[in-house]
C-alpha cells in the first residue's frame, strides 16, 4: 500500500499502463460496439502546455473511456486522475495508472487535492483528467454540476490550458452499446483565475454543457457519417491478437490504431 502522500507522479508506471490499455481494451470490446468521436469534437490542445481535461460522470465505463482516449489522442502525455481515497485503498493498483486518492467532504482532503494537483500540473508535459460533478450524474441533467476543486485548478496552474470533455452512451442498431465522446475547445486557465470563483465556475459549466449539447444532437442523428472510430469494439483491440499488436507498436514507437475498417479509421 502506497504511503498516503507518496507522489502519484513518482507511483505511476508506464508499463501498467501499456498492460491496462490491453485489459481495458479488451473489456471495452466484449461490451460495446465502438467509441465514437465526431470530427468537430477531436482534441486539438496546443502541446507544452499542462492540461486538464474536465467530463461528466455519467457511467462507470467513464474510467476506461478515459484510458482509452488518453493511449489514443495523448500517448505522450502523463496522465493522472483523482479518485476517492476509499477506492483507492481497495485497488492500490491504481496507483500505477496515476489515480491518486481525495479525501471526500473534508477540507484537508480539498488542501491534499489542490497540493497534489499542483505537483502533476508542475510540468508542462503532464494532464490532469477529472470528473466534473465530483459524482454520478446522468447527462440530461441541468444545470451540470462542478467540483469546487475543479473551479480552483486555474489559481494552482495559471499556465495550464483547461478544456471540456463530454461523454454519452446509446445504443443504435446493433445489440451492443455505443459510447461516444467529444472534446471541446480549451480555455486559458489564466483567463479563468482572473475570474471570481462563482463566474468561473459558471464560464466552465458552460463550457461543457455547449460540448454536451452538441454531442447529444450528432448522438440523436445515428449518423455514424459525423463520427470518426477512436475505438471499434467489434474490429479493434481484442484477444490475444489485438494484444499483440498493441505491445509490438509500442515496442517499435508506433502509434496504434485500433479501427482497421475503410473509411471508419481514426485520424
Amino acid at each position: 500500500m502506497p504511503a498516503a502522500d507518496a507522489s502519484p507522479v513518482a507511483l505511476r508506471s508506464e508499463k501498467a499502463m501499456a498492460f491496462f490499455h490491453v485489459a481495458f481494451g479488451r473489456t471495452f470490446a466484449g461490451s460495446m460496439r465502438a467509441l465514437r468521436i465526431p470530427h468537430w469534437g477531436l482534441p486539438d490542445y496546443a502541446p507544452g502546455r499542462p492540461l486538464v481535461i474536465y467530463a461528466p460522470h455519467p457511467s462507470w465505463w467513464d474510467a476506461i473511456l478515459f484510458m482509452l482516449l488518453l493511449r489514443r489522442y495523448f500517448i505522450s502525455r502523463p496522465a493522472f486522475l483523482p479518485m476517492d481515497a476509499e477506492a483507492i485503498r481497495k485497488y492500490p493498483f491504481m496507483t500505477k495508472l496515476g489515480v491518486f486518492g481525495v479525501e471526500q467532504g473534508s477540507p484537508r482532503g480539498a488542501v491534499r487535492f489542490l497540493h497534489t494537483a499542483g505537483q502533476v500540473l508542475a510540468a508542462p508535459q503532464h494532464m490532469l483528467w477529472m470528473n466534473a460533478p465530483g459524482r454520478f450524474v446522468d447527462v440530461r441533467e441541468r444545470p451540470v454540476p462542478i467540483t469546487p476543486g475543479l473551479v480552483r485548478l486555474a489559481e494552482i496552474a495559471p499556465e495550464a490550458l483547461i478544456a471540456p470533455l463530454a461523454f454519452e452512451y446509446a445504443f443504435w442498431t446493433e445489440k451492443q452499446a455505443e459510447a461516444f465522446a467529444a472534446f471541446g475547445p480549451a480555455m486559458e486557465a489564466s483567463t479563468l483565475a482572473a475570474m471570481d470563483r462563482q463566474a468561473r465556475a459558471e464560464c466552465m459549466r458552460d463550457a461543457l454543457t455547449a460540448v454536451m449539447d452538441r454531442l447529444a444532437q450528432d448522438v440523436i442523428s445515428r449518423d455514424p457519417a459525423r463520427f470518426t472510430a477512436a475505438f471499434d469494439g467489434s474490429k479493434g483491440m481484442g484477444g490475444l491478437y489485438g494484444a499483440w499488436q498493441y505491445l509490438r507498436a509500442m515496442i517499435r514507437g508506433e502509434r496504434y490504431a485500433a479501427e482497421h475498417s475503410p473509411g471508419q479509421k481514426a485520424d
